[in-house]
């Protein structure tokens, strides 16, 4: 046991001298966040975790919760919800809604995302919990269970309520999910343009200044009041990399516009995909205790990829970090340790180390050498034996 205890082994796999990284993207944005959804990497954090006022941003929780009913078969696309005078008396963007209407669930995903119409959050709140408020309840516990740390909802729409905030964190993360869960009704967030039964011709446009720019924006939802300014949850993808940002707090739409396609000129441009481990490549090996075999190879179950700087795609910091020897029986596939990738100006990467193969127990042989080396080590003190 003591012996065990005192052998904790660090293996460093190779260690290039980093020059200081160009300074990290500046944003004028209140607040933001900046993520590479097919590498998992955040690539800008500015007060991501401050509860804001999200406007009509927030209005992608209410469409989470109608496209978690459409999954669940409690609705479809053709259901058609009736229209309250509450509804109908909502100010602001609407879709322009009255009582006598009854708007299909799929119009109302469309006078939402494309006319961010408030009637129609209404309509999907009271159609689907029976009153805003208790639609309202529905999403604080839904937030909850997602993960959306610091978020509280007071109504459907985003309108004004001092409990109705987001993190730019939060939002963005709810845009992956929308993305990520719910591909077959993503592609409403790119409709340019939408008017319900004709009406409303001067809000028929959808916000998101990106749409039509050539830089493969798709989505997803823009928000603005006086206490929140100006903000957008967007959406690209170029090539095999898609991006998810926010920024909130923004004094104008241009300056929304200018920054929004800043943010992934820049994210495009100055990052790369790079495959630092192709598949079965043996990282390191460990010492293994009482085995068939003296040690194991220590491999990632995967191929790693990874974001990096542009300029600076070959120099990195790797180490794979273990616990050693290993008793056997040791199965092949079993996770033994971590590789830890650290890039300039980026969050460490974490990639489980496994097993190569299997490691019997060692018969007497083997267990006899054990012996010996244990005695040796005792006999030399508190050196380590295996290193």
């Amino acid at each position: 046991m003591i012996l065990i205890a005192r052998l904790v082994a660090a293996c460093l796999l190779f260690v290039v001298a980093v020059p200081p990284a160009s300074a990290a993207f500046e944003t004028r944005a209140g607040s933001a966040w900046v993520y590479d959804v097919t590498t998992g990497t955040e690539l800008l954090n500015k007060a991501a975790d401050v509860p804001l006022p999200p406007a009509s941003m927030s209005k992608l929780m209410t469409l989470n919760m109608l496209f978690e009913a459409l999954r669940d078969g409690r609705v479809s696309m053709d259901t058609r919800f009736g229209v309250s005078a509450r509804a109908a008396a909502m100010g602001g963007s609407t879709m322009y809604l009255d009582e006598r209407d009854r708007p299909t669930v799929e119009e109302l995903i469309q006078g939402i995302i494309v006319m961010s119409g408030n009637d129609a959050c209404v309509v999907v709140a009271e159609g689907l919990a029976g009153s805003e408020d208790a639609f309202a309840r529905l999403m604080n516990q839904r937030a909850a269970a997602l993960g959306l740390e610091d978020s509280t909802f007071a109504n459907a729409s985003g309108w004004p309520d001092p409990n109705q905030r987001m993190s730019t964190h939060d939002l963005g993360k709810l845009a992956v999910r929308l993305i990520t869960e719910f591909p077959e009704y993503y592609g409403y967030f790119s409709e340019k343009e939408f008017a319900f039964d004709g009406r409303a011709p001067q809000n028929r446009f959808n916000r998101n200044p990106l749409l039509g720019l050539g830089i493969g924006a798709d989505g997803l939802k823009t928000g603005h009041t006086v206490e929140a300014g100006y903000g957008l949850v967007g959406s690209a993808a170029q090539g095999d990399r898609r991006i998810v940002f926010v920024i909130a707090g923004l004094e104008s739409e241009k300056a929304r516009a200018d920054e929004a396609e800043r943010i992934v000129n820049w994210a495009f441009r100055q990052f790369v995909e790079k495959t630092v481990v192709p598949r079965g490549r043996r990282i390191t090996t460990a010492d293994v205790w009482m085995g068939e075999q003296a040690q194991v190879g220590l491999i990632t179950p995967e191929p790693v990829s990874l974001l990096l700087p542009a300029l600076q795609q070959d120099e990195m910091v790797a180490q794979a970090v273990y616990t050693g020897p290993f008793e056997a029986p040791i199965e092949q596939g079993q996770q033994l340790g971590e590789l830890v990738i650290q890039r300039e100006g980026l969050p460490d990467m974490r990639v489980p180390l496994v097993a190569e193969k299997a490691v019997g127990k060692g018969g007497f042989v083997p267990r006899l050498k054990t012996a010996a080396r244990v005695l040796i080590s005792d006999w030399m003190g508190d050196a380590p034996v295996f290193q």
